[in-house]
């Protein structure tokens, strides 16, 4: 099953300036296990999306076909083929 992951710009020298990733994997997903994926890929980008327990950080937010996943079922969010998952870090600054 295809899943596009799409990387922001302060996050793409972590996934080799990629700014998207396609994966292909088996069905059932969910998003948990493209974070697994891409931390066996990308051990770098990892860090700065989940901290050492594998939790989602706080300040990155992930989109999932336009939802973002905390108001669905987190990583446990299953995933329909073809979806889309935009990850956007929170921006801060004064």
């Amino acid at each position: 099953m295809k899943i596009t992951v799409l990387i922001p710009g302060v996050l793409r020298p972590a996934a080799q300036n990629q700014s998207t990733l396609e994966l292909d994997l088996p069905e059932p997903t969910t998003l948990g296990a493209v974070l697994d994926e891409l931390a066996g890929r990308y051990p770098l980008l990892d860090r700065r999306l989940r901290d050492e327990r594998a939790t989602l950080r706080r300040y990155v937010n992930f989109y999932v076909d336009g939802e973002e996943c905390r108001r669905l079922d987190g990583p446990s969010t299953v995933l329909r083929p073809n979806a889309e998952i935009r990850i956007l870090p929170s921006v801060a600054g004064g």
